[in-house]
Formats: C-alpha cells, structure tokens, sequence
C-alpha cells in the first residue's frame, strides 16, 4: 500500500500539501488538487486510521462490543459475530471486537482513541452495564438486543415474545392443552435480554388461549444431560403434550432423547418446536418445527442504522422488532387424547 510520501512525489508537491488537500484544512489550487487526486488514484492510498482521525473524517470502523465469558456459547455468538462483519463490508467497514468480560472498559477506551465511527452491542443483559455508558458517549452506538432500560437507544432484535407465542399458536391449533417450555440454564435469565422474553411470550399466550403450562431450565454444568431428562420427565408428569425448546442444540439433542428413551415419538406422542435457534433443526431426527433467529437480520439492520446514525438525519430511538417466521418441518401433529405419561419407559 502507498504512503503519504510517495503520494507527494507523484503529485510533485510535499506532503504537508497532500495532507492538506485530504482533510480540506486549507485551501488548494484546482490544478494542485487535481495532481494529487490523481496520484491517490493511482497508487491506491489509503490514510491510515490515525491520519483520518486527525483529519475528522471517518475511520471507517465499527466497534463490536462482545464480552466473552466462561459460559458463553461459542457457535451461537461468532454467528452474530460474523453477521456483523459481513454487514459491516457492504459499506466498507471493519470490525473491531471488543471481547472483554468487564464490556464497559473496551467501549470507553475506542469512544476515547476516536478509533471507531460507532458502537454495535452484543449479547445485552436486562440489566446491561453498557446502557448508561452508551447514553453518555460522543460516538453512536446500536444495541443488537433490547435491554430493559432502553429509553433513547436504538436497539434491533427478534421479537422473541411474538415468537414464542406463534409457538402456541400452533401447538394449540392441533390440539395440545398442556405444553411445555424447556428453555436456558437460570442464570441465562439474568445475563441475557432474551430468554425472559421468550418466557414471557410463552406464558402470556398459553393464559390467552386458556392452556395449562409448565417452564422448566435446566441447569448448566457436568450434569446438564441428567437435568435436561429430569425436566423432560417432569413436564410428561404433568401431561404435556407439546413442547417449545428454547435452547442450544446439546439440550435439543437431549430432549429429543429423553422422548426417545420413554418409546414417545414425534410428533406421533409429542409435538415439538423450537424457538429462536440460530442451528439447522433439520438435521434432528425427527426434523424440528423452527422460529428461527436469524443473525444476518438484526445485524443487517444493526449496520444499516449505524451507518444513518451519522448522517444528518440519525434514527430516532427505539425498538425495531424483526417479525418472527414459522418454518413447518413436521414436529407437530395433532394432539392424541389422554396424557403421554401413560406411555411407560422400556
């Protein structure tokens, strides 16, 4: 790549004068201006980052907060990760990621350098530490999630609770009364925005249509897949006949199973569907029934508000729920009379 001198030299002119020319800090000659253009042409330069910054112009570079813990799930994240990028390219922009567990700490020291033109949030807590910080910030940010306190952000995401109750819907359609919601480990509900959606969405649908409902979340750890079975045994107790999962693939796997392992099958037995998965369901046996989170959406129209947040006329605050969208795989049958724990294990 050229540098700044070389672009002097082809031009005829010193480099302070190029460098005038490019931030438009003094006036230049029409001719002058035309030799340097050209040579910037020829040679492709590119001022570095810095130069720009000095210059006032954009960095073209979007800071991606994306603080990496102990527990998070890798696949589901580096896919919102990689959405952004690609999103992020059809403008000619980089990412930078910011992957320190303490959020906060990346977001104030690139809003300070000036080294990015804004802010995107992942993985945003109800009760998210970035919130105030992105309020009092010289440089734009957009939340790819929506955190409770959300007054005067500009946030983008699935519309979890309309998809959780597009769930019921269907599972009430074929004729399941009881059902069941296998949702995240519990400290999931704390540290994300949203599975207490999908919860939400879940049980305020099932009340609506008069069903009886059950929440069960498994807990994390080396014992996950005797809790996953735990929870599926306790919700066959009480009858269910209809399942939302909303949950990584391992704890898909394992409800399927534990189905399997007390001779029920989908949807003959059980129906299923599954909520908010950024996986193919298709490749379980059976397929699954899927309201899919897809990264690329939200993270489309994350960048595309980034980049208008910059112009003269910036999005005004608020929510943008994308709408969710069922995908039938033939999970759901319909709802045989008398309750699935009359079917014993082998």
């Amino acid at each position: 790549m050229a540098k700044i001198d070389e672009v002097a030299k082809a031009a005829g002119v010193s480099i302070s004068t190029v460098s005038y020319a490019l931030s438009g800090k003094r006036t230049i000659s029409a001719e002058t201006r035309r030799r340097i253009e050209q040579a910037v042409r020829e040679l492709d330069y590119r001022p570095n980052a810095g130069a720009r910054m000095l210059a006032g112009r954009r960095t073209n570079i979007f800071a991606l907060t994306e603080p990496f813990r102990a527990d998070t799930h890798a696949p589901a994240h580096m896919s919102f990760v990689l959405a952004t990028s690609i999103a992020a390219r059809r403008y000619d922009y980089d990412v930078l990621l910011l992957t320190d567990e303490e959020a906060t700490a990346g977001m104030r020291r690139v809003a300070s350098s000036g080294l990015a033109d804004a802010v995107l949030v992942l993985d945003v807590a109800p009760d998210d530490e970035r919130v105030g910080l992105a309020r009092r910030l010289d440089i734009p940010s957009v939340f790819i999630g929506v955190p409770n306190d959300h007054e005067g952000l500009v946030c983008v995401d699935l519309d979890f609770e309309a998809a959780a109750a597009l769930a019921v819907d269907h599972l009430a359609a074929a004729g399941h009364r009881s059902i069941g919601l296998v949702g995240h480990p519990p400290g999931a509900y704390l540290r994300s925005n949203f599975p207490p959606r999908v919860r939400a969405g879940f049980e305020r649908r099932a009340a609506e249509l008069g069903l009886d409902s059950s929440v069960e979340r498994p807990e994390a750890g080396g014992t996950r897949g005797a809790a996953v079975r735990a929870a599926v045994e306790a919700l066959l107790e009480r009858g269910v006949t209809g399942l939302v999962l909303h949950c990584d693939d391992a704890t898909h796997l394992a409800v399927l199973d534990a189905l399997a392992a007390r001779g029920l099958s989908v949807p003959g037995d059980v129906a299923v569907v599954s909520v908010g998965a950024t996986f193919d369901t298709t490749s379980f046996q059976p397929p699954l029934d899927v309201i899919p989170l897809i990264p690329q959406a939200s993270c489309d129209l994350a960048v595309d508000l980034a980049m208008q947040s910059m112009t003269p006329a910036p999005p005004a605050p608020g929510v943008r729920l994308i709408a969710p969208e069922y995908h039938e795989h033939g999970s759901v049958g319909e709802a045989a009379d008398g309750s699935v724990a009359a079917h014993p294990p082998d």
